[in-house]
């Protein structure tokens, strides 16, 4: 997954890059569709960032040898919650009451 990832990041780059603003050259429809295209393009970019460090998160609990536990109670989480997101880093009840705290 961290792999796919790091070369989706690669392809995405381009789509990211600066817009062409000169009229002459893009109509003014097409400049709106590009500027909307980069800013989709970046947003994937910083979606795909916080999930390679999800990611690298999850690897470096596996080398200290406590993946799999929660880091908010350290008590085991469920395997299917791992099974569905290997990354995840909190049980379902302090992943709760995390998001609580920024709603």
């Amino acid at each position: 997954m961290q792999q796919e990832l790091t070369g989706l990041g690669q392809t995405g780059e381009e789509a990211a890059g600066i817009v062409e603003l000169d009229q002459t050259s893009v109509g003014r429809l097409s400049r709106m569709d590009a500027l909307q295209g980069q800013a989709m393009s970046q947003e994937r970019g910083r979606r795909r960032e916080i999930e390679l460090r999800r990611i690298a998160a999850a690897l470096r609990r596996i080398a200290r040898g406590d993946f799999g536990f929660c880091t908010g109670c350290d008590e085991p989480i469920e395997h299917k919650r791992l099974d569905f997101d290997p990354a995840v880093a909190q049980c379902i009840a302090c992943a709760e009451k995390a998001e609580q705290g920024r709603g």
